[in-house]
């Protein structure tokens, strides 16, 4: 009797233990934060998952060339006066305090004014901020799917000639991470802490 009592007592406490150890494990699970950003986490959207673009060389481009590093994607045009070249200097600092880990960025600057916006252009325009940045330069005909599909908005101004128009656009710019998944909607004005400390943490998880 007594070693029939030992062996359910026996039982009984690795049941306990399994138990205790399942619970450990989920109490584990539960306590590992997510990372914080200071960007807009807009993980799991169902938009802006993907391009096929030609870059200023005339190579077509997708997201999947990038695999690996933390891609920061943004609409505008070579001849903004204001809101592009300051995100693109931004860029251009977050990418040097990164340090060691500058190369695991890649900033691509997609045009919203493909009838100036000439490879040309987009390949001076370019290495005046960081000749690593990578102009995209959608067709005239391909632009207004791809910014639907981004919900990326642009319009044209017209000006006093036919070629000093100007380009309304958004200011934002789309974060995706290591694995080509969009994670962060960065707002313009953000300034260059915000974004190197989004970067990190992307890098980290």
């Amino acid at each position: 009797m007594n070693e029939l009592m030992n062996k359910r007592h026996a039982l009984r406490l690795m049941a306990w233990t399994g138990l205790a150890a399942a619970v450990g494990l989920n109490l584990a699970a539960c306590s590992e934060k997510k990372p914080s950003f200071n960007a807009v986490d807009i993980t799991g959207a169902d938009y802006a998952k993907g391009f096929s673009l030609t870059d200023a060389d005339g190579k077509l481009r997708t997201l999947a060339d990038f695999k690996g590093k933390v891609v920061v994607l943004f609409f505008g045009y070579a001849q903004c006066p204001d809101v592009c070249p300051t995100t693109m200097s931004e860029m251009a600092q977050v990418k040097q305090q990164l340090g060691a880990d500058s190369d695991k960025l890649q900033v691509l600057f997609v045009t919203v004014d493909p009838e100036r916006d000439t490879p040309a252009v987009m390949k001076a325009y370019m290495g005046a901020f960081d000749p690593a940045f990578v102009a995209l330069i959608p067709t005239p005909e391909q632009l207004p799917a791809l910014a639907k599909d981004f919900k990326a908005y642009y319009k044209k101004v017209e000006g006093k000639t036919p070629t000093s128009y100007s380009m309304d656009h958004s200011a934002a710019s789309f974060v995706y991470d290591t694995e080509g998944r969009l994670r962060l909607y960065a707002r313009y004005g953000a300034g260059v802490p915000a974004m190197v400390s989004d970067v990190k943490a992307l890098l980290k998880s």
